[in-house]
């Protein structure tokens, strides 16, 4: 057994806070559970995980993140309960401003999960997955 739990919280440092806040509010239904205004700082959840969100102090000289030739954070991941929910939050997501879509749901390696990978707006790459029932 393992001397961790479980993680605590996710914490993302990006250029917009309030653009990714809304995002997460109001296209994957998280509640803001808390905020910290002279960070700042919001705190979201989705009634099972914590995502703390800060904002970075010159987003205009920041240096965007490379998965494949910077070392941290290569992706993050949410569960979401159905195939068809992530086909509904597939077809949200097309149309969201400032979200970038990687590639649509698909089978993971080989199945029966289905997955799909975008980009929340900031530009931090996040994976959806959902069991085949």
């Amino acid at each position: 057994m393992a001397i961790t739990q479980g993680f605590h919280h996710v914490g993302l440092t990006v250029p917009n806070i309030n653009a990714t806040r809304d995002f997460f509010v109001d296209v994957l239904e998280f509640k803001q559970v808390g905020e910290v205004p002279n960070y700042p700082a919001y705190f979201l959840s989705d009634g099972t995980h914590l995502l703390t969100l800060w904002q970075a102090v010159d987003p205009d000289k920041a240096i965007s993140f490379d998965r494949k030739t910077n070392i941290g954070l290569h992706h993050f991941a949410f569960k979401v309960d159905s195939v068809e929910t992530l086909n509904t939050v597939y077809e949200k997501l097309k149309t969201t401003e400032g979200v970038e879509i990687e590639f649509a749901p698909e089978l993971l390696g080989g199945g029966p999960t289905q997955h799909m990978m975008f980009y929340i707006p900031g530009g931090i790459r996040m994976e959806l997955t959902a069991p085949a029932k």
